[in-house]
């Protein structure tokens, strides 16, 4: 079984956490250099005695005994592997007569050094971040199962945060929730019962958490303690090599919160759709996803801005991260981990986000629904969502977007209506542009079928072909 298992594993190639390396005779450096980085990261398999190209050419039979030798000597050796690490490398006959030797490297407690150097792991293979102090905090928070949100500002008191906000928060919590235990907090047990209130164990003194400080600080509060903060939302469909609109946000998370949905609502048409028999939004529950998602998990002590960014055909996020893996993340494998447990608490309290790991369910959910297509989620230091998008999501109707379906005279109360009003307009912009256009072009540029168009041309009265075949034109009548 193992022998099957190993083939496998060669035969898919080398990736984030499989290496191939020759030592046909002797060991190469390398190899401990891909032993930390796997060890720092996720960990991995290292095979000896396979090229590059998954050519098995075995290790000499001769050799053998030296290479096992020295290899458990030298990550057992504090000069060269620190913290020294216990591996048992394994003999396999994997063809008649050829063996190599197999390495299993698991994730690592601790950060880990080959000669003084910290290697980590990416698809482009072992890289040397030692002096990359970025990547080097990262990579001890990842072991330490920090939370950089909880550091205390022992020096700040209740007057760095806005009161009407903590107050705000409670109605929200209060509303959703009979008998919610803040409605009869005040403002500082509400924080305290949050975990917004730490001991700084060095100085062993009480103060509000930086948290405290993102989710309800005053503007001024926020800049004094993290002047690298913002976040960055920007449409860019017409003016692809700029932008249309740009919002700069600088202010807490919760009033992040609302701007970034009103940014989204602006420029994205909502055709409502049914779940069940219920009517929905799936673009207020998609936008309630990712928005949650790059406010609530992103990783504050980068000074990377968190992005949300609307094109033609699909929006896409950024948002830092402490990686606990690497590639893109599989619905039916995902393993959630807490990034901000205090904010995330928060942001369930008040409504904003749901339990761990649901977002993720909602967002593949609710993406089906309004454009048909499937969301992708890429874990690395920078963590990256893209919607996939139909191109009526954010074509211009109306004078404005927010009167989809009106300027057409349909109901927008009804959802076939409003997607049939986003469409027909779409339909008007494309034959002012070109009154030569083909249905099969307005379809393509619409992505949807030749059959919904011609359904949905039979229904405009004000829309009619003059001519016959490619000689014909349209003519949009009064």
């Amino acid at each position: 079984m193992i022998i099957r298992e190993l083939r496998k594993l060669i035969e898919s190639g080398e990736k984030i956490d499989v290496e191939f390396k020759r030592s046909r005779s002797d060991i190469t450096k390398d190899v401990y250099d891909t032993v930390c980085s796997f060890n720092n990261r996720n960990g991995g398999h290292i095979f000896l005695g396979v090229k590059d190209d998954r050519e098995i050419l075995g290790v000499e039979p001769e050799a053998i005994d030296k290479i096992l030798r020295d290899f458990t000597t030298a990550i057992n050796n504090a000069n060269k592997i620190y913290p020294p690490l216990y591996l048992t490398p394994e003999v396999y006959e994997i063809e008649p007569e050829i063996k190599i030797i197999y390495i299993r490297v698991p994730e690592g407690g601790q950060v880990r050094r080959h000669n003084g150097i910290i290697w980590d792991r990416t698809y482009e293979g072992d890289i040397d971040i030692t002096r990359n102090e970025e990547l080097v905090y990262k990579m001890y928070a990842r072991k330490q199962g920090s939370y950089y949100v909880n550091k205390v500002f022992p020096g700040l008191g209740m007057e760095f945060l806005n009161s009407d906000l903590i107050k705000r928060a409670r109605k929200m919590a209060t509303g959703r929730v009979d008998n919610h235990p803040w409605a009869t907090m005040n403002e500082e047990e509400m924080l305290r019962s949050s975990g917004l209130i730490l001991t700084d164990m060095e100085t062993y003194k009480e103060g509000i958490t930086l948290a405290a400080i993102l989710l309800f600080g005053k503007d001024s509060s926020i800049m004094s303690v993290m002047p690298q903060y913002k976040t960055d939302a920007i449409y860019r469909v017409e003016n692809v090599d700029r932008y249309d609109d740009r919002d700069v946000i600088i202010t807490n998370l919760i009033s992040s919160y609302d701007r970034l949905m009103e940014f989204g609502k602006k420029h994205l048409n909502d055709v409502f759709v049914l779940e069940g028999i219920q009517s929905v939004s799936a673009r207020d529950r998609i936008l309630r996803e990712v928005i949650s998602n790059i406010l609530a998990h992103r990783d504050f002590s980068s000074g990377f801005p968190a992005k949300f960014i609307i094109e033609k055909d699909k929006i896409y996020t950024e948002n830092s991260n402490l990686a606990h893996g690497i590639g893109e993340l599989r619905l039916d494998r995902f393993e959630p981990f807490p990034k901000n447990p205090p904010i995330s608490k928060v942001f369930r309290e008040i409504g904003l986000a749901d339990e761990l790991g649901s977002g993720m369910r909602n967002t593949n959910k609710y993406t089906k629904l309004y454009s048909g297509g499937i969301p992708s989620f890429d874990e690395g230091d920078i963590f990256k969502i893209t919607i996939p998008l139909k191109k009526i999501a954010t074509a211009k109707v109306g004078p404005e977007k927010e009167s989809v379906g009106q300027s057409v005279g349909q109901d927008v109360g009804q959802g076939v209506g409003q997607e049939e009003a986003v469409l027909q307009e779409l339909i008007l912009k494309l034959i002012n542009k070109n009154n030569r256009v083909t249905k099969k072009q307005i379809a393509k540029e619409a992505s949807v079928s030749e059959k919904t168009i011609e359904r949905q041309m039979k229904k405009m009265t004000n829309v009619k072909y003059v001519g016959r075949g490619y000689s014909g034109h349209w003519e949009i009548r009064d």
